[in-house]
């Protein structure tokens, strides 16, 4: 029987976290391990400068889990290392409330938790579904039961198949009712950006200033193909995603470029004697002129 971890970055009393616990439960063995509180765009945040405590906690159902003071990757690096007992066999995080499409997916804890299950050696599913403030909360929870039924069939085949070194699945359901979903699409990394001017600040009751990053949400490109287009087409997006991020068709036009080290880096004490040298030349060449002159 499989080991499988599931956690987030919403912390462990989030809906969507049960949902998939209990979608994934006759797959193995779930464990659940996720933050006592909301860490949402901490990205891959790991504590390294204080201690954590893990707590055992008990869900909506009834059922055991398990909370931690630090970041989501530190709940999966505590699993990992035996913290619960077992090591994980599939690490699934979710169901994230809201989407993580394109560039999201390097702000995202929920997708960082799958990075971090990669990097320990660990296949890694991230699964996330619109949040309350796109379809509304009376539509969410048919839409976060659906999204753990696609997320249980994804996590058997990953099971099943394996997935490569240093890469992860990135999962995003639409924001439709799941009977209006057209079905599934493999995806790449689509394009959206957050438009700047979204600043606001305010005064604390000193007069100091403060701010609130924020905006207006972020902006899509629908390109066919991508995990964008895909989910607001009406379609499931499964991503896989690399961890090598070296840009490839780049690398040889950087090579072009002729970098290289300057001496005075990598001989600083000869640098530094040449310097010394020409500067007693160049004064002993004004001596010279000074004393041709009369001066």
């Amino acid at each position: 029987m499989a080991t499988i971890l599931v956690t987030n970055d919403d912390g462990v009393y989030s809906p969507g976290l049960l949902v998939l616990k209990q979608a994934l439960a006759d797959l193995g063995t779930v464990i659940v391990l996720a933050p006592e509180r909301n860490w949402s765009a901490s990205s891959h945040a790991k504590t390294m400068h204080k201690p954590l405590r893990v707590n055992s906690v008990m869900l909506a159902d009834g059922s055991e889990a398990h909370m931690a003071s630090g970041s989501p990757t530190d709940c999966v690096a505590l699993a990992a290392d035996g913290v619960l007992g077992a090591m994980p066999d599939l690490v699934v995080s979710g169901i994230n409330s809201g989407h993580n499409l394109a560039i999201d997916i390097t702000y995202s804890g929920t997708v960082a938790c799958a990075m971090e299950a990669t990097i320990l050696g660990v296949p890694g599913i991230a699964v996330s579904a619109p949040g309350p403030n796109q379809v509304g909360v009376d539509a969410l929870m048919p839409i976060l039961e659906a999204t753990g039924r696609v997320a249980r069939t994804v996590a058997a085949a990953v099971l099943a198949q394996g997935l490569p070194n240093a890469t992860l699945l990135n999962l995003n359901t639409p924001s439709l009712p799941p009977a209006q979903w057209r079905g599934l699409q493999v995806t790449r990394m689509g394009h959206r950006h957050y438009p700047l001017g979204e600043l606001v600040e305010r005064q604390d009751p000193g007069g100091k200033p403060y701010y609130w990053l924020g905006g207006t949400g972020p902006v899509d490109r629908h390109d066919d193909g991508t995990d964008v287009g895909a989910v607001n087409a009406g379609y499931v997006s499964v991503t896989p995603v690399s961890l090598d991020l070296t840009d490839q068709a780049f690398l040889p036009k950087l090579a072009d470029w002729s970098l290289a080290i300057d001496a005075s880096i990598t001989a600083p004490d000869i640098a530094s004697a040449q310097k010394s040298g020409n500067e007693s030349g160049n004064k002993s060449v004004a001596q010279t002129a000074q004393q041709a002159s009369g001066v």
